[in-house]
């Protein structure tokens, strides 16, 4: 699967099947799902996670707690729009 892809997925009801619990919060982030999205990210006690974790802080405008969260990830929060965080967070999480 690639970016557009899954990008085409978020027209489905559902995550696509067999992908990482990270791709899966991005996913859900994607719908705009921000609950669910936290919901799994939250509980991704690695350095991924922590990034996804703090692209939804971001999102969600908490920006202390956000950079909490990219602190954890060893990243600095972006100066770009949010979009572009998200895709290179599915890139990267792809790749992985």
């Amino acid at each position: 699967m690639n970016l557009e892809e899954f990008k085409t997925s978020l027209s489905s009801q559902q995550p696509p099947e067999n992908i990482s619990p990270y791709l899966e919060a991005l996913w859900y982030a994607g719908k705009d799902d921000w609950e669910s999205s936290h919901l799994i990210a939250q509980d991704i006690h690695d350095k991924k996670g922590s990034w996804i974790h703090a692209y939804l802080h971001r999102v969600e405008g908490d920006t202390f707690n956000a950079n909490y969260w990219y602190n954890k990830a060893d990243r600095r929060m972006p100066g770009y729009p949010l979009q572009q965080e998200w895709e290179e967070i599915v890139g990267e999480m792809m790749d992985a």
